[in-house]
């Protein structure tokens, strides 16, 4: 603006001088003769310097123009300056009450965050509370466990039987069947039928866990009423006595070491996780001596088992040992190996009890890969007795025996379905079948021979509905052959000079009467074989406990081997076959 002023300036004067020189050049026009003398004109240098104070004024009013335009200029830019900063300043305005909405909306988010977290907290606090409170009343009015000094106490397991047997031949037992004892074909016993009705299978068992923070110990109690007393009868009052089936103590590392012992099941037996102790799976009869075929003892042992991954499970153990009385034909009787129980040392006077040399050892490996439940495992038996030869000096015969066995458990079809075989075949192993046929015999001058022989267990089972189990089982225990001749007459098992020619003959009042067994009829047992189905059925199953009905066939078929069987039954063995059905109603504690 100050630059166009002052240029406009410059050219107006310059057009001015140069119309004043322009002016000052021309030639005056010659006077009138007639004209008057006039008064003279100004000179050149007053127009100049007239024209200069005009030109002067000019300049000094543009100036001033200049300076009020510069003015207003200023005047402008300072309101501009001025306006700016005021735009400024309402844009900061702006943008701090911007900023404050945001920072405002932003807490009146996090506000409501707050208010829902803490709505949620106090559900979650309102319902940790009612759940509390629900366990609590439940653990006051239906406790699941009773809570003793730091330790739960549970009674599960426990339950009240009500059972029945009838058995097309008559074996003079209770609800335990006893499979050698399964009277022969032509034998009295079997030509009479039996019904036998009990409560003893009824269960009471205690289980206490206290948990630390390197292990878990707990302990286990188990009993039933299938002991015998010395006056325990059938008579009027059925008066029988309690029985320890379970009673130990376990020490579980969370390193996956586990120490136990105490009564209970073998390592030998079937369990379902990994080899610890309370797992174990047993025939799912109502039988009590369960099933021919399966493999088992219930006693004292001390065991050691290691968890590896929750896949691979090692275990060892020892345990009581018993020696089956030797059994055989023509043995001799120089020798001792065991005897009575003595009355001081709290033993059944009218049991035999070996002087066993050492435990049994059982080592055991099970796997469970993703599917089924895996095992192998061994047993090493140590038999001794004395022998007094004649007119020799007493000397003490030391035999070793054991096994091999293993099976398998698995699910199929969605666990609608469990399929399993176990087996155990060795010397000297006949008391872990369930037959408990014969564990040795003797040899002519007194020596022990260890008996082979095999135990067999095939299972199927069947969970169509949730309350509904069916089971089928097929099993037998086999005992071979061990005999040696001696002064012309076979001395041992399964001589095939024992004397048959009475086994297809009943005794009669007219003979030699021997009850349950024919006169003539000494052949050792070969095998027990056992065809079961049965079913249980839950009539309720929750938090009242259990209510369940079971029914059950079971076909029994012992052999004997073959001996001498003269004119009626030449070198032929003889057999009893059997057909029982059991019931069993039961209230189970939760």
């Amino acid at each position: 603006m100050n630059f166009s002023l002052k240029s406009a300036a410059i050219a107006t004067l310059a057009a001015t001088l140069v119309g004043s020189y322009a002016f000052a050049g021309a030639a005056p026009a010659p006077a009138s003769k007639h004209e008057a003398k006039k008064p003279a004109k100004p000179s050149v240098e007053d127009q100049i310097q007239q024209l200069r104070d005009e030109l002067q004024n000019q300049i000094n009013s543009l100036k001033s123009s200049l300076a009020e335009k510069d003015a207003e200029l200023k005047q402008a830019q300072q309101k501009a300056t001025d306006a700016e900063a005021a735009a400024a300043k309402a844009q900061a305005a702006a943008d701090a009450q911007q900023q404050a909405v945001t920072e405002n909306a932003g807490a009146v988010n996090t506000l409501k965050s707050t208010v829902n977290e803490m709505k949620d907290a106090n559900a979650s606090v309102v319902s940790s509370f009612t759940e509390e409170t629900t366990q609590i009343k439940k653990a006051i009015a239906s406790p699941d466990e009773i809570h003793f000094k730091g330790i739960t106490l549970s009674p599960t397991g426990s339950f009240i039987a009500a059972e029945t047997v009838w058995r097309q031949g008559a074996t003079g037992g209770g609800l335990n069947t006893p499979f050698t004892g399964v009277p022969l074909q032509n034998s009295d016993a079997a030509q009479m039928s039996e019904f036998q009705g009990s409560g003893r299978q009824s269960r009471l068992a205690l289980k206490a866990i206290g948990k630390l923070n390197s292990m878990t110990l707990s302990a286990y109690y188990e009993m039933d009423w299938l002991g015998t007393g010395i006056t325990s009868n059938n008579n009027q009052s059925n008066s029988y006595v309690l029985r320890q089936r379970q009673l130990w103590a376990d020490v579980r590392m969370n390193n996956g070491w586990d120490f136990s012992g105490g009564q209970g099941w073998s390592l030998v037996a079937e369990t379902t996780k990994g080899l610890q102790r309370g797992s174990e799976i047993l025939p799912a009869t109502i039988d009590p001596q369960y099933e021919a075929g399966f493999v088992w003892t219930r006693q004292y042992s001390f065991r050691v088992t290691k968890d590896i991954s929750n896949k691979f499970f090692v275990g060892a153990s020892a345990e009581n040992a018993q020696t089956l009385n030797p059994a055989g034909s023509g043995l001799p009787t120089n020798l001792l190996i065991g005897s009575a129980g003595a009355g001081g040392g709290l033993y059944n006077p009218t049991a035999n009890y070996s002087f066993n040399a050492a435990p049994d050892m059982v080592a055991k490996v099970a796997v469970e890969p993703g599917w089924g439940h895996w095992e192998l495992f061994g047993i090493g038996r140590f038999f001794r007795d004395r022998i007094y030869p004649t007119g020799g000096t007493p000397y003490n015969d030391t035999k070793v025996g054991g096994g091999i066995g293993g099976g398998f458990r698995g699910p199929l079809f969605n666990n609608k379905v469990t399929v399993g075989m176990k087996g155990l075949y060795g010397t000297g192993v006949g008391r872990y079948g369930s037959s408990t046929i014969a564990d040795i015999t003797l040899r002519p001058d007194g020596s022990i021979s260890p008996l082979h022989g095999f135990s067999t267990l095939s299972t199927l089972e069947m969970n169509p509905t949730a309350r509904l189990n069916l089971y089928f089982n097929y099993g037998g225990d086999y005992i071979g052959r061990d005999y040696t001749v001696s002064g012309g007459k076979q001395v041992g098992y399964g001589t095939y000079d024992a004397d048959m020619t009475g086994c297809n003959v009943e005794p009669t009042t007219g003979g030699s009467f021997n009850p349950s067994a024919p006169a003539h009829c000494t052949a050792n047992n070969k095998d027990v074989q056992e065809f079961t189905v049965g079913d249980w059925y839950y009539f309720y199953k929750g938090p009242k406990g259990g209510l369940r009905m079971g029914l059950q066939y079971s076909r029994f078929q012992r052999d004997l081997w073959s001996g001498n069987g003269g004119t009626t039954n030449p070198g032929g063995g003889a057999k009893g076959v059997d057909n029982m059905f059991w019931t069993s109603f039961r209230y189970y504690l939760p």
